[in-house]
């Protein structure tokens, strides 16, 4: 079954990476997933500042903001979607990724199957 998790950081360090981890632990972790063969794709996000949010009203008006939702505390770093059995198995692949450290977090969403 495939799973996305997502990477949401609480706060940052001085060079905009994920407070309580450092790039060799991502790499790692990079690894491990893909040694493993469950990665079905992945993305590290670009800086917070190139974010667009686009928000529609019920009479059809569009409103174009920079930047995320104002009221998040949490920055949305980046994704795996990855294919295991079960969602025990992707809650312990959520555990071991760096992002979930500290401040940090991993959401598990099962991917939806449309059967198409």
């Amino acid at each position: 079954m495939k799973y996305m998790l997502l990477i949401q950081a609480g706060a940052v360090d001085a060079d905009g990476g994920a407070e309580g981890c450092d790039v060799t632990d991502w790499q790692a972790y990079d690894r491990a997933v893909n040694d493993a063969g469950i990665v079905v794709s992945s993305e590290s996000l670009a800086d917070l500042v190139t974010a667009t949010t686009v928000r529609v009203a019920a009479d059809g008006e569009r409103t174009v903001t920079d930047g995320p939702f104002a009221e998040s505390r949490e920055l949305l770093g980046g994704f795996y979607v990855i294919d295991v059995p079960d969602l025990d198995a992707a809650l312990e692949w959520a555990a071991r990724c760096p992002g979930a450290r500290g401040s940090g977090a991993v959401t598990v969403r099962p991917v939806a199957d449309f059967g198409g």
